[in-house]
């Protein structure tokens, strides 16, 4: 059995290492992205940002762009928010995750 056991283990320590190298490492939640890089203008409005509390701004934003044209504006851009954001290292994926927590929050 411990001939088994050291390949399997050896094997999860050397993908987990490749993972992590690679970039491959777990993304961040939509709820640390978020608190990190978003809260610093979705919690007091600034540039035009919609507070986070704010539902009806969030619901007149879907209503008009749709969840798709929400993450477009994350990822690209809009207005007084620059492309991503303050999260200049997060991505397309990242990004989107973080709308989807902005807005399951804000349309509660």
């Amino acid at each position: 059995m411990k001939t088994i056991i050291k390949p399997i283990a050896f094997l999860g320590a050397v993908l987990a290492m490749g993972a992590a190298s690679t970039g491959m490492a777990q993304e961040r939640s939509g709820e640390e992205i978020y608190n990190n890089y978003c809260s610093t203008c979705h919690q007091i409005g600034a540039a035009g940002a919609p507070k986070l509390d704010a539902t009806e701004e969030w619901q007149s934003r879907v209503d008009e762009r749709g969840r798709e044209g929400l993450y477009e504006n994350s990822i690209n851009g809009f207005k007084g928010m620059p492309p991503k954001g303050t999260c200049g290292d997060c991505s397309e994926a990242e990004m989107k995750v973080a709308v989807d927590y902005m807005l399951d929050e804000a349309l509660k």
